[in-house]
């Protein structure tokens, strides 16, 4: 393998050109070198954007045609399982964004192929490089606050998700699509994996917004008990209008850690009595957390090139999805649910045993 890397986007949407902008011009050691998307409008912005020569309608396709070393994944979630076996069959390394997949079992098979094929496969989940992030763990690892109590996680959307986005069957809702991030954050501060869920949610500007879909809801609560002992909760808002909003806060048992903040910049004008003080805030997750998507996939690069595992991988993904799935199970039957139950529903159907 040359020092190049030469990378697939696979999905040309909004996630897909953060990442191909990283390629392009931040990280000179890794080359886009194909784009695949069944849009084909999509497809061709995408790939004129960025001077990409070689685009193609599917991932076959592309394998077939064009030399590349591994896959970057943006697609609906609905289609990240089968997608990310394909690419393991042929040898080719997978950066996958959130959530990894619809179920558990899709997740395992995701892992078994990318295990089989000796390939990697890294969950994008970019907070976990972002250096507020970075820097408020190393300061909870070193006991400056104590073993953590209690952990708040939110994040607030500006936007209507999309349309496939919004339906249980083929996105797991908003708590997947939106908190995904969330439910990887608070168990890597917690350093423990949940055990107990309950969540509830609410449909405030559906209607009015022309949003039909069954069991659509714009906000949502889930509380977390993890086998360390450690509480935490997860809000998601989407849309909240006001902005991008992410932000965390752990009570331990010496101190108090915040990571984040509303404010976009720490500049504050003043222009007349009447409007007050006014302070930019984030308008998108791709402001917020610009330099982290930048970390993580010169990370997944440097795992390729120097045949190391990746630090957030396809079991850290898998995790998320369970905690939606317990969540999910949480708000439709009203009921507090244990993580067990959502793992041991996926074993036994693993084992052809029907519950």
């Amino acid at each position: 393998m040359t020092n190049t890397i030469k990378v697939c986007l696979v999905g040309a949407g909004r996630a897909g050109q953060v990442h191909a902008e990283s390629l392009a011009h931040h990280i000179p050691d890794g080359k886009l070198a194909a784009v695949v998307d069944p849009d084909d409008t999509a497809l061709q912005r995408t790939a004129d954007r960025f001077g990409v020569e070689s685009r193609f309608n599917s991932l076959d396709e592309a394998i077939d045609r064009v030399r590349f070393d591994a896959v970057i994944i943006t697609t609906p979630t609905c289609t990240h399982r089968d997608l990310a076996t394909i690419a393991a069959a042929r040898k080719k390394h997978i950066f996958c964004e959130k959530p990894m997949a619809l179920t558990l079992k899709e997740c395992d098979e995701m892992i078994a192929a990318a295990d089989r094929n000796g390939v990697y496969l890294q969950l994008g989940f970019m907070r976990r490089f972002d250096p507020d992030f970075q820097a408020a763990v190393a300061r909870l690892e070193a006991g400056e606050i104590g073993r953590p109590m209690l952990i708040k996680s939110l994040t607030h959307g500006p936007g209507l998700p999309p349309v496939w986005a919004r339906d249980l069957q083929t996105s797991n809702g908003m708590l997947a699509e939106v908190n995904s991030h969330d439910w990887d954050t608070v168990r890597w501060l917690a350093h423990s994996d949940p055990e107990l869920v309950y969540a509830q949610v609410s449909n405030f500007k559906g209607q009015e917004r022309g949003v039909d879909t069954p069991h659509f809801y714009d906000t949502a609560l889930a509380t977390i008990r993890f086998k360390s002992g450690t509480l935490a909760s997860i809000s998601g808002v989407c849309p909240c209008d006001y902005g991008y909003d992410a932000r965390v806060e752990i009570v331990g048992e010496k101190g108090l850690l915040q990571i984040g903040d509303v404010r976009g910049q720490s500049v504050v004008v003043c222009s007349n009595r009447e409007q007050g003080l006014v302070t930019p805030i984030f308008r998108s997750w791709r402001e917020r957390f610009a330099s982290a998507y930048v970390r993580e996939l010169e990370h997944f690069l440097e795992c390729i090139r120097n045949g190391s595992q990746p630090c957030v991988d396809g079991h850290d993904g898998r995790w998320a999805v369970a905690g939606v799935l317990a969540a999910t199970t949480s708000f439709l039957e009203e009921r507090s649910v244990r993580i067990t139950e959502v793992l041991d529903r996926t074993a036994s159907e693993a084992r052809g045993v029907s519950r």
